[in-house]
């Protein structure tokens, strides 16, 4: 997404890492197979230079290819920028992200911002220009994640919708089905702690047009749907989770692999 660079007055780097091969006899391969195995990374590079280049005209492009541990380059790369963006193929047949390893363990470390784009098949108008979609879990606090997400559509010019999901309680449901009454009172106290969580980046940001949706459904759930014609899904990942738990959370890592759209995960908390 150089469109964002140049939005914000930055710079592009165009990195790759490569772990260092060795031969039989403990040296790195020579002859074509060798060459061929430099080579690629140096095509792939030189060919998203291109791209950004002619996408963004002016904006100043980088490259650096480094030799070790890919994961480790770019969280050294993340440690200076303002963002990370990973790239990925569209797994066709499969409607999800396909999040792999590198990438897994870059979102689960990066102090920047991670920003995840899968290059889909021609299926559908582009959403580019669609809304900026913000997840919120509401259960702490979340400033790093609002002010990515209200400055990126001020950038934009693009509505900020605001997503959150809850489930309902246990006396919501009854023998005959869900109360009404206990789901309308949860669904209201959401929205007032939903509206209540955006009035301060609402007032920083008066230019920002903004809406707000609750859905009484799993968090995982109604950010995905949530998602739905967006130009950018923005969640968050907190940086302090229990020692025992999984790198991501169970609503992060279903909106990385379903969302139908690009995702930035913001570090906070």
């Amino acid at each position: 997404m150089p469109q964002n660079a140049g939005e914000r007055g930055a710079r592009t780097s165009v990195g790759g890492g490569r772990e260092s091969g060795r031969g039989r006899e403990g040296e790195r391969g020579e002859g074509a197979a060798g060459d061929g195995q430099r080579g690629l990374p140096r095509w792939i590079m030189e060919r998203a230079r291109i791209v950004v280049e002619e996408r963004c005209p002016g904006l100043p492009v980088t490259e650096e290819l480094t030799e070790g541990d890919p994961v480790e380059s770019l969280l050294a790369a993340a440690g200076d920028s303002q963002a990370v963006v990973l790239g990925s193929r569209d797994m066709v047949p499969m409607a999800g992200y396909y999040l792999g390893d590198i990438g897994l363990r870059v979102v689960a470390r990066a102090d920047a911002p991670v920003v995840l784009v899968r290059e889909r098949e021609a299926t559908g108008p582009s959403a580019e220009d669609g809304p900026v979609v913000l997840g919120l879990s509401l259960e702490g606090p979340c400033e790093a994640l609002c002010e990515f997400a209200f400055d990126t559509a001020a950038r934009r010019g693009v509505l900020l919708r605001a997503v959150h999901g809850r489930s309902l309680p246990d006396d919501a449901y009854t023998r005959s089905g869900v109360d009404s009454r206990a789901s309308r009172r949860a669904t209201e106290r959401a929205q007032t702690e939903l509206a209540e969580a955006l009035r301060p980046w609402r007032e920083k940001f008066p230019q920002v047009r903004t809406a707000e949706r609750v859905r009484t459904e799993s968090p995982a759930q109604a950010v995905v749907r949530g998602a739905t014609g967006a130009g950018l899904l923005v969640v968050g990942r907190r940086r302090n989770r229990p020692a025992l738990s999984p790198p991501v959370g169970h609503a992060l890592s279903s909106a990385v692999h379903h969302a139908p759209c690009p995702v930035t995960v913001v570090p906070h908390g």
